[in-house]
């Protein structure tokens, strides 16, 4: 063990500090050191737990990882061989031979590292898993222009725990001129963006722009139950100052131990679903930023206040509706997904362009995803498919899973595989086609995507979904998404897939360590049909380069970016009252606008076709692309329930679908045209 060094000068007034933090705060800080050893001082893992956790490891990835083939491809790596060898070098050792655990998990995690896919993790046991190191800071990318005109990337410290340094006594210059927006430049003497791509080689990104995102994003923050301490006990920060001056900061990095509420949190219910595709690392990260720098104000239900957020962003004085969404780790899709269609649809909220922010989302419930697409979409949503890989245990599983699983599609396809020699499984989506367009389209204005290489898992579903939809462009400050394309199952969910057999292969884990294992690949539909989301992402259109405003302000120029591309797209306005005659006739009166540049006159629209409970009813011709108050009657001796009114324009291309009954209640409206929407907020 190693003998505790009295500390003076800066270094001791920073420890003050985080005992003055921890004081006011947050009651599980401690220092990574104090960590360490008190970690030295517990049990060790046996060798035959040791043997359990390799064993497990080799079963997961060989017989149910269904991206193995890829990665084998794609990084020229064996995680299996690797793991055999461990396997046998571990046999031949006496218990007191050993290495320290902490060695032993560092292979591991090396080897599931290797695969850089970020579904497929091994879980650390106690005491790491409900621990998270980090620094009282956050340092993130931003680019200028020189003196040339050419882009240069920087790095700044963009947010920091005011509490912690002004709660260091007789504070020196290099603690009093630490603040946001200071241009940080070395990391432990090595140029910063160097350190960042050190840090990103051991993170599990599937592409460089995702490696390089991670090692940023985990640089500050690292929860150790999907990543061992860091090296260093501190750091230093070698930065200059707002008046210029170049200092070095010594940061002693923090260990933060979550409550059970913490807990409940980070991993909810919901990111144990089997359709569930998460970034479990990245969730945790999101919970500490939250809880470290604060929560916003939000103007959503508070069920959903950790899940996203609403504004309304100006522009070159037009309005714009913004939506930041965090995750898709809800408890209830459905109700997701109905909150925020109340959202958008609120009394206020813009209806001639949409931003959609899913950067750094790190995922969550698939349903959440692909349910969500249809409300901006006149054409049906078709979701995305999803494949086994072909294994004899896979079939099993599928033959054997409760029925409400609903596996046992896939099981034929596995077993032909016997004569075909196929790798993987036939697609089938997770969710119905049914239930991707069971509301329809509500928001009638354009909409742009936000993402970035943090964006993953179901993020990248729902940013293909978007793409193969041709619901809209995708601008992207990273070059790709973080490329993670699987419905991700946690360990427990192959042991409950199995149920009560005996000869069940899947064992119960020693000290609460777990894995997660990518079980069924995500491939894309629409002009992109059949390839991989995994490793290859999504390429957006447009590129943002995140500038200092960004990053210190309220992301004023990406957002006058997206302006720019929603601008030039056609908005429209589809409204629909019911009404009632005296003698019992029903029907609605339809008012439709279109708002389009000069120069697309044929994008106005140019016809309403209506369909009564999926029947034609009547087709309207459209001059100069609006009608006010068209009277669509229906007899009231006719049975009719279902109504459904298209707009298409001069070039036959559907433009805006409303859904709904023929109910005689209150009217629907939705649209940029009159008011009569519900309040944002609910009473």
């Amino acid at each position: 063990m190693a003998e505790k060094i009295e500390e003076t000068g800066a270094r001791a007034r920073l420890e003050e500090a985080e005992g003055a933090l921890r004081r006011r705060h947050f009651s599980g800080v401690m220092l990574l050191s104090e960590f360490l050893e008190s970690f030295e001082k517990s049990s060790r893992l046996s060798k035959e737990e040791r043997l359990r956790i390799i064993e497990q490891a080799l079963l997961l990835l060989e017989m149910n990882y269904v991206h193995l083939p890829l990665k084998r491809a794609m990084h020229a790596i064996d995680p299996i061989q690797r793991l055999k060898l461990l396997k046998f070098r571990l046999s031949e050792m006496k218990e007191n031979e050993l290495p320290p655990e902490m060695v032993f998990h560092r292979r591991i995690l090396e080897i599931f590292a290797s695969t850089r896919d970020l579904h497929t993790l091994y879980l650390l046991p106690e005491p790491f898993r409900d621990r998270v190191a980090y620094l009282p800071f956050l340092i993130e990318q931003y680019f200028e222009g020189d003196n040339k005109g050419e882009r240069v990337e920087k790095f700044m410290v963009s947010r920091v725990v005011t509490e912690f340094y002004q709660s260091v006594p007789n504070a020196g210059p290099e603690v009093l001129s630490f603040a946001p927006g200071v241009e940080v430049l070395y990391w432990n003497g090595v140029p910063i963006r160097r350190a960042i791509e050190i840090n990103g080689e051991t993170q599990a990104g599937s592409n460089p722009e995702a490696r390089f995102a991670r090692g940023l994003d985990n640089l500050t923050i690292r929860p150790l139950e999907t990543s061992l301490p860091p090296d260093e006990q501190w750091v230093t920060v070698t930065y200059r100052s707002l008046s210029g001056k170049m200092l070095t900061l010594k940061q002693d990095w923090l260990v933060y131990v979550t409550g059970s509420a913490d807990t409940a949190t980070m991993a909810t219910r919901s990111s144990r679903k089997k359709r569930a595709a998460i970034d479990i690392k990245k969730t945790k990260i999101n919970h500490l930023r939250r809880k470290l720098f604060g929560p916003r104000d939000v103007r959503v239900g508070k069920a959903f206040k950790n899940i996203f957020y609403v504004g309304v962003r100006t522009v070159d004085g037009r309005e714009f509706g913004y939506v930041r969404l965090f995750s898709f780790d809800v408890d209830d899709p459905d109700e997701f997904v109905n909150e925020f269609n109340r959202v958008i649809k609120a009394d206020g909220f813009p209806q001639e362009g949409l931003i959609i922010d899913v950067r750094g989302n790190g995922g969550g419930r698939i349903r959440a995803g692909e349910r969500l697409l249809q409300l901006f979409s006149p054409r049906k949503i078709k979701p995305e498919l999803f494949e086994f890989i072909n294994t004899s245990l896979n079939l099993e599983i599928c033959r054997l899973a409760p029925k409400q699983w609903n596996l046992s599609r896939w099981a034929e396809s596995i077993a032909e595989a016997v004569t075909t020699g196929a790798t993987y499984s036939s697609g089938f989506p997770l969710n119905s086609e049914a239930s991707c367009n069971d509301i329809g389209q509500t928001y009638y204005g354009p909409v742009v995507l936000i993402t970035d290489a943090l964006s993953y898992s179901t993020t990248d579903i729902f940013s293909a979904g978007f793409q193969d939809n041709e619901i809209g462009e995708v601008l992207g400050t990273s070059d790709n998404t973080g490329a993670g394309g699987a419905n991700v199952w946690w360990y427990q969910d192959l042991i409950n897939a199995v149920g009560d057999n005996r000869n069940s292969p899947f064992k119960p884990l020693p000290r609460g360590a777990d894995m997660l294992v990518a079980v069924r690949r995500s491939i894309r539909v629409g002009k992109l049909a059949d390839r991989p989301l995994e490793e290859l992402g999504i390429t957006p259109d447009h590129r943002h380069f995140m500038t200092k405003r960004d990053v210190l302000g309220g992301n004023e120029d990406l957002v006058a970016q997206a302006a720019r591309i929603l601008t030039k797209k056609p908005s429209y306005c589809l409204s629909v009252k019911p009404f009632k005659q005296e003698n019992g006739d029903r029907g609605v009166l339809v008012t439709a606008h279109s708002k389009i540049q000069p120069r697309d006159k044929a994008k106005n629209i140019a016809r309403l076709d209506v369909y009564i409970d999926d029947r034609p009813y009547e087709s309207c011709d459209v001059k100069n692309g609006s009608i006010e108050g068209l009277q669509i009657a229906v007899d009231r001796k006719r049975k009719a329930n279902e109504l459904r009114i298209e707009a298409y324009d001069h070039m036959n291309s559907l433009v805006a679908v409303h859904r709904g009954s023929l109910s005689t209640r209150r009217a629907t409206n939705l649209g940029f045209g009159p008011p009569g929407h519900r309040p944002l907020v609910r009473k």
